[in-house]
């Protein structure tokens, strides 16, 4: 990876909150060491309106943002991943896709702000509690020095990443990785 960015796939199930503030976080905060890429099992077609609008208001690029399936990666033409890293619990514990390369693959389960019920400022509530969990994890995920660790111990430091504070149990306990 010495001699391209990293390529990081984030999983989630409808492919249209977590995964999606997670690319935009990773591929801003890692610029020119990641490329970050989001897709889920069931796509719901569109990303969620709150998510667009809290990156819109953090100064974020919006256009061009869609809903993908897996599916995108795990043909012969997609990117090659060197990691897969699933934000819910439930695309975590689904049976992913054979992916080529053999990428090392992270549990980083945070709670779904779009299952949040109640007025649109508890909903952005909940949105921007997610981009906060999502924006520390990748902090400390770009500031890994993945070039020189031995993948047992990148493996470990991804999943104390994962079970960092706000983790669901499944992350917190290491487990679907």
């Amino acid at each position: 990876m010495a001699n391209r960015p990293a390529n990081v796939l984030i999983l989630c199930t409808g492919s249209s909150a977590r995964s999606i503030l997670a690319e935009v976080i990773l591929n801003r905060e890692g610029a020119g060491r990641f490329k970050a890429y989001s897709a889920g099992s069931q796509p719901k077609g569109e990303p969620n309106p709150h998510a667009l609008s809290l990156l819109k208001d953090l100064g974020y690029e919006i256009d061009g943002f869609r809903s993908k399936s897996w599916d995108e990666f795990a043909g012969p033409d997609a990117p090659t991943m060197d990691f897969i890293i699933t934000v819910c619990d439930s695309a975590a514990g689904e049976a992913c896709p054979y992916w080529p390369g053999h990428p090392l693959v992270a549990h980083w389960g945070i709670p779904d702000p779009a299952s949040v019920e109640g007025s649109d400022a508890e909903k952005r509530a909940a949105f921007m509690e997610a981009y906060r969990r999502l924006s520390s994890r990748i902090s400390e995920f770009v500031n890994l020095d993945i070039d020189h660790q031995d993948l047992a111990s990148l493996k470990a430091r991804l999943a104390q990443i994962g079970a960092m504070e706000g983790a669901t149990e499944m992350a917190r306990q290491g487990k679907a990785a």
